[in-house]
């Protein structure tokens, strides 16, 4: 899999393109400006990009821009963010229109190999990776403004919480210490509360939930 990375710190793009390459990952080229990204990236036709949020030339959120500008213009693109601070309204942009191949992550998620590269692939193949922290943000939020999410029960938020992580119900299961039977009655009582059609395609409903969280 082919990655292009936008990071303006030298020794944190030099580390990313090291842990992509010793997973796997074939780094077509590395930039420090947000600028220098949309056409890097229409240079190589990556398959994956990871980018900073901030970085050059505004230092504010021009990562953001050009990884927005990047899922305009190559929608088959995966693009994965990082940040080092939990800003609920960039995870609501980058799932604004066509939320698929598309990852919100702390920078501190990085120290996890394992996840790390685990949460790239599962973009890559067409997923969502939302940093749980923006999670949490997201649920603290809705149950501060929707009535429905502040009727949920602490155990229907904790499921709804995993959902959209993008967590399956067998590992909901195993988190939560309950069966999977409880998990499945739990989600039916979550998406009657939203207003969420079921379906029975796991991605959709991570999506669903986290664009209904978001919104």
């Amino acid at each position: 899999m082919k990655v292009v990375i936008g990071e303006d710190d030298v020794l944190l793009r030099q580390g990313l393109a090291s842990v992509l390459a010793q997973g796997g990952f074939e780094v077509a080229a590395a930039v420090g400006d947000a600028d220098a990204l949309p056409t890097t990236v229409a240079r190589h036709s990556p398959d994956l990009v990871v980018t900073d949020i901030r970085m050059p030339p505004g230092d504010a959120d021009d990562g953001l821009v050009a990884a927005l500008r990047v899922r305009a213009e190559h929608p088959d693109t995966a693009v994965v963010v990082l940040s080092q601070y939990v800003q609920r309204r960039y995870a609501a942009e980058l799932l604004a229109d066509h939320p698929a191949r598309v990852g919100y992550l702390l920078k501190q998620r990085i120290s996890d190999l394992d996840a790390f590269l685990a949460a790239l692939r599962t973009v890559v193949a067409g997923g969502t990776a939302i940093d749980p922290e923006v999670i949490e943000v997201m649920v603290h939020r809705a149950r501060m403004i929707d009535g429905h999410v502040a009727r949920l029960t602490p155990r229907q938020r904790e499921v709804l919480a995993l959902i959209a992580e993008g967590r399956s119900n067998s590992s909901i299961a195993a988190r939560l210490v309950i069966s999977e039977k409880a998990v499945v009655q739990h989600t039916s009582h979550i998406y009657d509360a939203l207003g969420i059609p079921v379906d029975a395609n796991d991605h959709r409903r991570v999506l669903a939930v986290v664009r209904y969280l978001a919104g």
